[in-house]
């Protein structure tokens, strides 16, 4: 079993920045992609970003550009980093873990974080 816990965050102004963090409790190595998700308020989950063993990233058209996530697999650790953020990119967001598959649906992630909350203010 692997545990997410998310840390980072938090408040912030539109054009600002905010770093996730995401530390597994066991090797990450095992699983194939590592990624995020968001949930703005009456939205459905949207996919944002993932990262695939090997260094493959993909994002959302609504996020390119201005997010970038990272892994560090000695660390057991993704990061999101969130630049020139938008008042559309507040919600929850959940880090998440595939062993195997990706995609924009969100059972194929076998792993989930408890969700952290980014507000955005105008």
């Amino acid at each position: 079993q692997v545990q997410l816990v998310q840390s980072g965050g938090g408040l912030v102004q539109a054009g600002g920045s905010l770093r996730l963090s995401c530390a597994a409790s066991g090797s990450i190595i095992s699983m194939r992609v590592m990624g995020w998700y968001r949930r703005a308020p009456g939205l459905q989950r949207e996919l944002v970003a993932i990262i695939i063993n090997g260094g493959s990233t993909r994002y959302s058209d609504s996020v390119k550009g201005r997010f970038t996530i990272s892994r560090d697999n000695a660390k057991n650790t993704v990061n999101l980093q969130m630049n020139n953020l938008k008042p559309d990119d507040t919600a929850v967001y959940y880090c998440v873990a595939s062993r195997l598959w990706y995609g924009a649906t969100p059972t194929v992630y076998d792993y989930w974080g408890k969700g952290t909350q980014v507000t955005v203010s105008s």
